[in-house]
């Protein structure tokens, strides 16, 4: 009876709270979604979330702030920040709870920042497909209760954790990422002052002080079928997957106070993984040749490791006397436990 009450009261904001004014469709759900009748995945395993195509609108014209000026925003918050060239953006989740989908650019780079606030997995993608420039929107599909974006040059339909496309012309498409660290506000604003962070000047009417899906966050339950439920850690843990080449590693927080630097290995290439429970991060980068790096002091935050010339770098991996220098990064995002154990089910897990 709990996990009936948790599902109904789960879809009634589903419907009531992320669609505009009219209803969910009575028609098959595919069919304003799909131009082709092959799929990548079951068909059966695809479910209508709701709102409708383009009911969850995305955000096509963000936006922003400067990051000292924005007050609707809680210490405890999650936002996702980048850093390409010169340009800094962040991106608060109380905006993407009610959007999952901001199609921006960023230092030059057409960007789409997918959000799928039930697998709590935030992940750029490229918007130029096959040299031709696109948006992305929100199907309403779901597949392993995750989003389902589409876009609209094709109307072909994406799976976002499984990074490419599973129906329409750019079908077998895969998805070229763009790595975000995801951290608090109250980190951030530290971190970032001058920084520009998404407004709530969306032009759609929304609470965004208001977390639209009541207490999925903390409820042990998910709200669709997913194909693989893996109890080696919580449905809602949050953990960091790395990737090299197709290969994914996935990474817990730790379990002890300040920073911990984890030296790795994934498919034959070595990684640098920073992880902080305390500061809610959990970041990864590719060392540079014949360099040796350490951990810092929580203290001296924003710095997080320094390498052997006594370059200091930051959780996006640039250097804190030298905004130009950075240190590269692997496709990586962080989201729940049991979006990971379904959409990866052999993926390797960091033994702490």
């Amino acid at each position: 009876m709990k996990n009936k009450f948790l599902f109904l009261t789960l879809t009634f904001f589903l419907f009531a709270s992320c669609s505009d004014e009219s209803g969910p469709s009575t028609q098959n759900p595919l069919n304003n979604n799909n131009t082709d009748s092959d799929w990548l995945i079951p068909e059966n395993l695809i479910f209508d979330g709701g709102p409708g195509k383009d009911g969850i609108p995305s955000i096509d014209e963000p936006n922003f702030s400067i990051a000292s000026e924005i007050d609707f925003l809680h210490d405890r918050d999650l936002i996702l920040a980048i850093q390409i060239g010169d340009e800094v953006k962040a991106y608060p989740h109380p905006i993407l709870d009610w959007h999952e989908i901001v199609n921006d650019e960023i230092g030059g780079e057409k960007i789409a920042l997918t959000y799928c606030p039930l697998t709590g997995t935030g992940i750029g993608w490229n918007r130029v497909i096959n040299n031709k420039e696109t948006t992305f929107g929100v199907s309403g599909l779901l597949y392993n209760s995750n989003l389902m974006p589409y876009d609209r040059s094709s109307n072909s339909t994406w799976s976002q954790q499984r990074l490419d496309c599973v129906n329409g012309p750019n079908i077998g498409q895969r998805a070229e990422l763009f790595s975000f660290a995801e951290i608090t506000w109250e980190n951030w604003k530290e971190a970032y002052p001058g920084s520009l962070v998404l407004n709530t000047d969306t032009g759609i009417n929304r609470d965004y002080g208001r977390y639209p899906y009541g207490n999925y966050r903390s409820s042990d339950n998910t709200l669709f079928p997913i194909t693989n439920d893996d109890d080696s850690f919580g449905k809602k843990e949050r953990l960091l997957g790395v990737r090299i080449g197709e290969q994914f590693k996935a990474y817990p927080f730790n379990t002890e106070v300040g920073n911990e630097l984890v030296k790795d290995d994934i498919e034959g290439t070595d990684v640098l993984v920073i992880r902080n429970t305390q500061r809610n991060f959990i970041v990864s980068f590719l060392p540079e040749s014949g360099q040796i790096y350490q951990v810092l002091d929580d203290a001296l935050f924003p710095a997080i490791i320094e390498d052997n010339d006594g370059t200091q770098y930051d959780i996006l991996g640039t250097a804190i006397n030298n905004r130009s220098q950075q240190l590269s990064k692997p496709a990586q995002f962080i989201g729940y436990w049991f979006s990971w154990g379904t959409f990866y089910e052999d993926i390797d897990i960091y033994d702490n």
